[in-house]
């Protein structure tokens, strides 16, 4: 019977999240507790990687994230980005955030159209002059890296935050029915807060194959899966799961 369920993502903006739905519903719980958090690089580890930020002229910014951590930073270390800065975005939502921090002008911010780095290349190369500098988690590839070195562009990549676990308080309850995880690092979160997690009775559903992957080698039983072909959407799998097994 599920009754209470963790979801590991931040608390959805929106009233109208189908989460909400679900929950009235089906009269079941569900309660928002993400098992990683992303924080900052502190500005000494930062200046160890010797990357003097002024040195360039335009920032690739490839997530929300790596905004909020490059503006962070820099106000940690007292650098102040010039006014003629060009800032590249991986999509239009990226760059509208970017108004959090500075004016937004049409002129110095460009995006890309699809969300992926490729398609922001060639606007990239339009300005081949720049000298790009691309913030980075500290779990990356080299996917960025290789291609403006194939298009011969001047850039450095510098790490600026981190993933890191989320743990729980020795007196936050943990009585849940089920689980729903969204990345392998929330797995592992899980079996550092809870070395020895028995799973027992307890569902456990996961939102894309790399996740569902670190389930199954984590030894656990995975009862619910998307995307799938019935279900693309993990809120979609979890109400047909709940109507299953509400009480």
């Amino acid at each position: 019977m599920i009754k209470k369920i963790l979801v590991s993502q931040p608390k959805p903006a929106s009233e109208k999240s189908p989460y909400y739905e679900i929950a009235s519903k089906y009269g079941v719980e569900i309660v928002f507790r993400p098992f990683i958090k992303v924080e900052s690089l502190s500005s000494k580890e930062f200046r160890q990687q010797k990357i003097s930020i002024l040195d360039h002229t335009a920032v690739v910014f490839t997530s929300r994230h790596a905004i909020d951590h490059f503006f962070q930073l820099c106000k940690e270390m007292r650098v102040t980005i010039p006014e003629d800065m060009k800032y590249f975005c991986i999509t239009e939502t990226v760059a509208l955030y970017i108004q959090k921090y500075v004016q937004y002008r049409k002129r110095k911010v460009f995006f890309g159209s699809t969300g992926k780095i490729n398609d922001l290349i060639p606007t990239m190369v339009k300005h081949k002059t720049e000298k790009y500098f691309v913030p980075l988690s500290d779990v990356h590839n080299d996917e960025i890296k290789d291609l403006l070195d194939a298009k011969k562009l001047q850039h450095t990549e510098g790490v600026m935050y981190r993933t890191v676990s989320n743990d729980f308080a020795p007196d936050e309850p943990f009585d849940y029915d089920m689980l729903i995880f969204f990345s392998p690092s929330g797995i592992q979160s899980l079996l550092k807060n809870f070395p020895n997690f028995v799973q027992g009775d307890i569902a456990i559903g996961s939102f894309g194959p790399t996740t569902a992957k670190a389930v199954r080698d984590a030894g656990l039983r995975l009862d619910l899966e998307a995307p799938s072909p019935e279900f693309p959407s993990i809120t979609a799998a979890l109400e047909d799961y709940v109507k299953k097994h509400a009480k």
